[in-house]
């Protein structure tokens, strides 16, 4: 169904001075990232994670939620969580990002939420796995893809909608892709999909389908607007595009010192100190992570921690710096084992999607 203009309008492209409207305020406070400081966390608590709401938490009663299987299958199923705690338990820490990470640092800005670089989170996910329900409804020799739905139900770009995303059926298989019914040992939260989500690791977060109750195979490409016209990379409005897929390689810089309240420019004192953060990829393991003092007019290597968590985790890097008096920009780049890294200058597209160039973080250490 099709909403008229004035509630639900075309994506569009800030002016060139334009500045963050009340509409992207407002979404900036339903949504929101992590505290550059919980970068300290190996896991990240719940409530300091990010989260992405598309439209409303919707009211899941979990005793009455049930998930069906249906669609190009031998043996359609449908299971309520007794049914699905009841399969093999496994738990997976997993970086999740937003697709839209970076969007409002770009020129011209993609008119949608206002995300900076905090649009992250680290958790472990306690589910079921994906693949072994899929085998037991057995698949069509002919599926395609696999389309999952949640009960968040809203309007966007004048389509009214579930929100649904499609995975190919070889990447639904994968047996790392999880039915997530626990959140760092505990529940879900309501905020964060409860009572069951789907746990796509390396995949950005539109994948991680929250509120789950259907999964639908199909023997033909799913055309439903999160796949087919949402999370594309494209240059124009008349551009299909390619769709977004897995996280591109990214480093955070934990904030060093302590912050201005309006700016949250660091203030530092002189003299040497340990400057770490985080980094990760969708595509391969993170290898390298160098830093820059000086806004990236030259770079260190740091030391990256060992691996803490599996391989969808976030690996921990440090490096030493003499901090002397005067104004600093910091920053840091991964490298992953594809060969994958940050951009200095980072390419556009409209949607404002898959957006990891190098952070900066203002620094101000004082005179002696």
């Amino acid at each position: 169904m099709t909403i008229v203009d004035d509630v639900s309008r075309p994506s569009r492209i800030a002016g060139p001075d334009e500045a963050i409207s009340a509409e992207e305020l407002q979404l900036a406070a339903r949504n929101h990232g992590i505290p550059l400081e919980a970068l300290r966390y190996d896991v990240t608590p719940a409530g300091l994670h990010y989260l992405l709401i598309h439209y409303d938490i919707p009211d899941v009663d979990p005793a009455a939620h049930a998930l069906t299987v249906d669609g190009a299958v031998e043996r359609p199923l449908r299971l309520d969580l007794a049914a699905l705690r009841e399969r093999p338990r496994v738990t997976h820490r997993v970086t999740l990002e937003c697709a839209g990470n970076g969007r409002a640092l770009l020129h011209p800005r993609p008119v949608s939420q206002p995300w900076l670089v905090e649009a992250v989170g680290n958790a472990e996910w306690t589910g079921t796995p994906l693949a072994p329900l899929l085998r037991e409804a057995g698949l069509a020799a002919d599926a395609v893809d696999v389309v999952f739905t949640g009960a968040d139900h809203g309007v966007e770009r004048g389509v009214e909608q579930d929100y649904q995303r499609a995975l190919p059926v070889a990447d639904a298989l994968r047996e790392e892709v999880l039915l997530a019914y626990e959140m760092n040992g505990a529940p879900l939260l309501p905020q964060h999909g409860a009572p069951l989500r789907l746990i796509v690791p390396g995949w950005y977060g539109m994948a991680h389908v929250k509120w789950l109750r259907d999964i639908r195979v199909l023997t033909e490409p799913f055309e439903g607007y999160q796949n087919a016209v949402a999370y594309r990379l494209r240059q124009d409005a008349d551009d299909r595009g390619v769709p977004v897929t897995r996280i591109e390689p990214r480093a955070l810089v934990r904030p060093p010192g302590f912050p201005d309240f309006m700016s949250r420019t660091r203030v530092l004192r002189p003299g040497p100190c340990t400057v770490d953060g985080r980094a990760w990829s969708g595509h391969a393991p993170v290898t390298a992570v160098e830093v820059t003092f000086d806004g990236g007019t030259t770079w260190a290597p740091a030391t990256l921690d060992e691996p803490t968590g599996g391989e969808w985790a976030w690996r921990r890097w440090q490096v030493s710096w003499e901090a002397t008096p005067g104004r600093h920009v910091l920053g840091a780049r991964a490298v992953d084992a594809s060969g994958r890294t940050q951009p200095v200058e980072q390419p556009w597209n409209r949607g404002g999607f898959a957006n990891n160039l190098v952070q900066r973080v203002e620094v101000v250490v004082l005179a002696e």
